[in-house]
């Protein structure tokens, strides 16, 4: 404990009154307790900018960050506007544009800010590449409404929107970068004045010590001793950045109650940088390792490959708390667990979208007992976990959602809830970007009435077939609907295209994996069969033909009579050439159709002609 002042003395040490010798040392504490408290003052003030600079950096790429995503937005509705043709995105076009709008007054806010040179070159390059994004996207959606529906969509996906969005990101990146670059000069120079009156408020303490030190050996032992020893050992812990030491309030109001206040002041300071830092390491390792995340879902090529990826990084990024990835039907209807992280336990793993009121608002929902909210239907009753669901979007579709779940208290949730919806947003545009791929792939190999190969997808097999040195036979049938027209003509062409799905559908059905199926055009089908000789080619298209044929087809409530095929067969046994499997099998199709239809024919014999 530090002892308290005596009332008085009276004894002398040597020529020198004792009283002077109080005076002096008195005056001389005084003063170095006064400059040491100036000294702390100073490096809290070089700690409060540090602070402030950390705060002006996260301003600067949050409005930064605004202005990308704006420009984003916009340009993702007026693609889909052009693609689609839909007022929806057209009115989100013109509604995030106007908003946009709000750019001019953020860029003369920005520029307002005390910016560098280099930055308000930065943030002038911005805004010239956000205009001219701004004037090809108008100019695209004004071509589209005037209908030049093919210039509209040129514009939009030509190089010179890339160029011009490209550029937009650089001008962004590079511009985050100045800033941070400035933020890290700025938190070195106040850390490093802080450091420096720091250094100097130890100083002084160090010299308050030793002057009590003196007044001890020449004064007063016993008034001194004990407090400078006390405050001795604190100074050099405090020195060494032990901040655990504790410090005795003894309500003294002369030099050693001083000191005392302007330590408890220091290891205050000391304490809080502590945390400071701890935190801000704590969140830079937690943003690495979310940034490490993104880098992995963007090299995904697949859907299936996001779900082990989040479930490792979920994992190690929040090891206290439990979940799953949940992806949502082809349907909308249903979430299922696509991956699982800890050992989570009151959610099912598959179950309707509408019993998750995350889905349901569209935004995150934390369900627990305590928080006075709803609790998720797919939840376990009365169980004490809490639970935070949310909803994965992109592109205004709703494509899933991530689900994390605390044994007990609901604090770990909210403290990780920033990083969780972070990772979110990147998750559903990873898997949106995905599902967007494999549908603009499946357009570029199927034909859209039917879902069978087009025939690119044919060309592409029958020239992969003739490259193959392979001694296996393989076989092509070509197929046609008799008499197609007559569907169209009585019944309408929906029931046509009716006719030809159902026939699609029939033949898939068949061919099972064993053939690739194509619609080669109008009411015609190719089937290519790998390894399989004459035999196995024939039975297939004596199988097709009669399930054709026996299949009741019936459009809106009305028979629409028996649907039969013509088949032409080809194969490359007995050494015919795989280059000439085409011409062959359409010959023997016209032949099948001139002989009477319902039939199959093949082009190494005549005699084997199946009649219906």
């Amino acid at each position: 404990m530090l002892m308290t002042w005596p009332a008085s003395t009276a004894w002398r040490e040597g020529p020198m009154r004792i009283s002077t010798i109080t005076n002096w040392a008195y005056a001389i504490t005084v003063g170095l307790t006064l400059l040491s408290g100036a000294a702390f003052i100073f490096a809290t003030h070089y700690a409060d900018r540090e602070r402030d600079a950390v705060a002006i950096a996260w301003d600067l790429d949050g409005r930064v960050g605004g202005l990308e995503r704006a420009a984003e937005q916009t340009t993702e509705d007026a693609r889909l506007y052009v693609l689609k043709g839909e007022e929806r995105y057209l009115t989100a076009f013109q509604s995030t544009l106007t908003g946009e709008r709000e750019l001019e007054s953020l860029l003369k806010t920005l520029k307002a800010t005390d910016l560098s040179s280099a930055e308000l070159a930065a943030l002038k390059a911005i805004e010239t590449d956000a205009e001219v994004l701004d004037a090809i996207e108008q100019r695209a959606v004004t071509d589209y409404r005037q209908g030049d529906r093919d210039k509209a969509q040129g514009a939009l996906f030509s190089p010179e929107h890339e160029e011009a969005q490209t550029g937009l990101l650089t001008s962004v990146g590079h511009f985050i970068d100045l800033v941070a670059t400035r933020a890290q000069e700025d938190l070195a120079q106040a850390r490093a004045q802080a450091d420096l009156w720091s250094a100097i408020a130890k100083s002084f303490l160090g010299l308050t010590a030793l002057v009590f030190l003196s007044v001890l050996y020449f004064v007063l032992v016993r008034r001194v001793a004990r407090p400078l020893l006390e405050m001795s050992g604190i100074v050099r812990r405090l020195a060494r950045q032990d901040y655990d030491v504790k410090i005795s309030n003894t309500g003294r109001r002369d030099e050693i109650g001083d000191m005392s206040e302007a330590i408890q002041i220091f290891r205050d300071n000391g304490l809080e940088r502590e945390r400071l830092d701890a935190e801000r390491r704590k969140d830079q390792e937690t943003k690495d390792r979310i940034l490490q995340l993104m880098h992995r879902l963007q090299a995904c090529r697949q859907e299936s490959e996001l779900a082990p990826v989040v479930a490792l990084f979920a994992a190690q990024l929040f090891p206290e708390l439990s979940g799953h990835l949940f992806v949502m039907n082809d349907g909308r209807t249903t979430l299922a667990a696509s991956s699982t992280w800890g050992q989570p336990s009151i959610s099912r793993v598959e179950y309707p979208a509408l019993e998750c009121w995350g889905i349901r608002r569209g935004r995150a929902h934390l369900s627990h007992e305590l928080r006075g909210d709803v609790r998720c239907l797919h939840l376990s009753e009365h169980a004490p976990s809490a639970a935070l669901c949310v909803p994965l979007a992109a592109r205004g579709d709703t494509v899933g959602a991530l689900y994390f779940e605390s044994p007990s208290e609901a604090e770990a949730l909210e403290a990780a809830r920033v990083y969780i919806e972070l990772i979110a947003e990147n998750l559903a545009l990873a898997i949106a970007n995905l599902q967007l791929r494999d549908r603009l792939a499946n357009l570029a190999i199927k034909d859209p009435l039917t879902g069978l190969l087009n025939r690119r997808s044919l060309d592409e097999n029958l020239s992969l077939l003739r490259r193959e040195a392979s001694d296996l036979p393989a076989a092509l049938l070509m197929i046609d609907i008799d008499h197609f027209k007559r569907f169209n003509d009585q019944f309408g062409h929906d029931a046509g295209d009716y006719v030809m799905g159902q026939v699609a559908t029939i033949m898939t059905a068949i061919a099972a994996k064993t053939a690739m199926v194509h619609r080669f055009g109008g009411e015609e089908f190719a089937v290519i069969m790998r390894g399989a000789d004459k035999v196995a080619a024939m039975a297939m298209a004596e199988a097709t033909r009669r399930a054709i044929e026996t299949a009741p087809v019936t459009y809106q409530g009305r028979p629409l009579g028996t649907v039969t095929v013509s088949i032409g067969l080809a194969s490359t046994e007995d050494g015919r050439p795989s280059a000439t499997l085409m011409q062959r099998a359409d010959a023997a199709l016209l032949r099948a159709k001139s002989g009477g239809r319902n039939i199959a024919v093949s082009d190494w014999s005549d005699a084997n002609l199946q009649m219906a």
